[in-house]
């Protein structure tokens, strides 16, 4: 049996918390000042963490590898279980050409090139958030709005800003599937806090869009459908988390989002033509002229629809009940750890949801969206592979950085970490999600950042009398504002639209906006936290 120490460096708390930080700080100095390869700075961070645990808080060599395996297993199944199998049928709407057709169905609702950006970056941008993530939805939408005649810089600038709102709930949930899995709280607990803070973000993220692409002139002109797509998307993400399921909330999330733009009475009136000289100044694709017949645009957005009915399905409490007894429970070998007071740590199990898992269900709906568009069996299990190959350095970063963080939290360095940072006391309400926001900033990712820092900020709220559950959402509400400076975006937005080696002019530009939107959710934690919204928290 390991029994983990809080202060095992000279008996001290501070000097323990400074030498259970090196894993986090070799990573994060790797990823950020080195510019290493996020895959290779995870594996280095993971061998950073393995010897802390051994040489300064004494777990046993073979406890420390057992516990990077079930983090890396972990990593595997649900998380890029997840993954891989959303990417997958993404990747047959693109052989099939479907989502061409998707794109152009999107880009006919209107001319105005303000509500294009709404339509484009903001609803389809978190679509494809819901489904691929890794980036894919800065670079789809990017090149998307520059096909609609935007100037590259103000593509990928529109792009970065408004891949923010549905990051939380991304690659169907998975990061807050993470998040609860480090931090041992219960998923619906976490999804439903998360869905009271990013619901906010989605109010006022189309309003800078427009902003962005007309100024004052836009925010005058467009406000109205601008709002509306808001509301509405933040309705329905709200509710899907809360009361739904937390792997569709930016599926229902983006559909709303578009429905109510395409309600709004202002959104199909031309636009006039001094607002599309001033703001399309470079070259439609004539490709968006096409006509596609309806019964291909219903093919198209019937992938999204299987996975609206699966997933809606398995929340019958009949079917959920039912799926729930293929989960498998075992004891993880080689593991036996108990916290200082002699409590067994959740490590010791690993439990495996056979079928009642979000890649599943994934699964389920992508043979579904072969039979519907026509994909012979073996072209869509070389698709599959080539899912797999095409992601094979975000499994190894993915696996990597689980792994460290659970010989970290298994070794009691997160444990150390938090209860040293929970000195701050209820200045940590206001310092969570900048926390989160840092971690994504480096590392890409809203996951990464998740399985970072999420036992950390379980740890600390506990230690100074917060919501476990509040901390450890604002991790991930705080972190969906650091990917748009992340060097990762950056480079992705780049490269789609031609603009190598200026992403220090986009990060100049989307800075003002990643620090404003930060600041006003820190200000929401804090609320949350005090008597003047804590009502919004279940």
């Amino acid at each position: 049996m390991y029994v983990q120490e809080l202060q095992p460096v000279a008996d001290s708390l501070g000097l323990s918390a400074l030498v259970a930080a090196l894993p986090l700080v070799i990573v994060l100095v790797l990823l950020g000042g080195v510019r290493l390869k996020a895959h290779l700075a995870g594996l280095t961070g993971l061998l950073a963490a393995a010897l802390v645990a051994c040489l300064a808080y004494g777990m046993p060599v073979g406890q420390t590898l057992s516990g990077a395996a079930q983090g890396a297993a972990f990593g595997l199944f649900p998380i890029l279980w997840i993954v891989v199998n959303a990417l997958w049928v993404y990747r047959m709407t693109v052989r099939t050409r479907h989502f061409d057709v998707l794109r152009r169905s999107f880009g006919r609702l209107s001319d105005d090139p303000r509500i294009q950006a709404l339509v484009v970056a903001f609803c389809f941008g978190a679509l494809l958030e819901a489904l691929a993530g890794f980036g894919a939805p800065v670079a789809i939408c990017s090149v998307m709005l520059v096909a609609l005649g935007f100037d590259p810089v103000r593509a990928a600038v529109v792009a970065l800003v408004a891949n923010t709102a549905p990051v939380a709930f991304g690659a169907m949930g998975t990061p807050v599937v993470t998040l609860a899995q480090v931090t041992g709280l219960p998923l619906d607990s976490v999804a439903s806090v998360v869905g009271r803070q990013t619901p906010l973000l989605a109010l006022v993220v189309p309003l800078v869009l427009v902003g962005l692409v007309d100024g004052r002139r836009g925010l005058r002109e467009t406000w109205v459908p601008a709002l509306a797509c808001g509301t509405a998307f933040a309705v329905a993400q709200f509710a899907a988390a809360n009361y739904a399921s937390a792997q569709l909330a930016d599926i229902g999330a983006a559909l709303a989002g578009a429905a109510a733009l395409a309600a709004v009475p202002h959104t199909r009136v031309t636009a006039p033509e001094a607002v599309r000289a001033s703001v399309l100044t470079g070259t439609r694709s004539e490709e968006l002229d096409e006509r596609d017949p309806r019964a291909e645009v219903v093919r198209a957005y019937t992938p999204y629809a299987l996975i609206v009915v699966i997933f809606s399905v398995a929340q019958i409490p009949a079917v959920k009940d039912r799926l729930a007894q293929t989960t498998r429970t075992y004891d993880w070998p080689f593991l036996n750890v108990v916290d200082p007071d002699g409590n067994p740590v959740g490590g010791n199990l690993f439990t495996w949801p056979v079928v009642a898992t979000g890649g599943t269900l994934v699964l389920l709906a992508g043979i579904g969206t072969a039979a519907v568009l026509g994909v012979h069996a073996r072209v869509a299990l070389r698709e599959w592979a080539a899912t797999v190959h095409e992601l094979r350095y975000a499994i190894l970063t993915v696996t990597s950085v689980l792994a460290l963080a659970y010989v970290m939290n298994l070794s009691g360095q997160a444990a150390t970490i938090g209860h040293f940072v929970a000195a701050a006391g209820a200045g940590l309400a206001f310092l969570s999600p900048v926390l989160g926001w840092f971690g994504v900033a480096v590392s890409g990712s809203d996951t990464s950042a998740n399985a970072l820092f999420g036992a950390l900020q379980v740890t600390a709220a506990r230690e100074s009398g917060l919501s476990p559950e509040l901390l450890a959402a604002a991790n991930s509400s705080g972190g969906v504002l650091g990917k748009m400076i992340s060097p990762q975006n950056l480079t992705i937005a780049c490269a789609a639209v031609g603009l190598a080696g200026r992403e220090g002019d986009l990060l100049r530009k989307v800075l003002p906006w990643s620090l404003g939107l930060l600041l006003v959710m820190c200000l929401i934690v804090v609320g949350q936290s005090s008597p003047v919204l804590d009502w919004m928290l279940p």
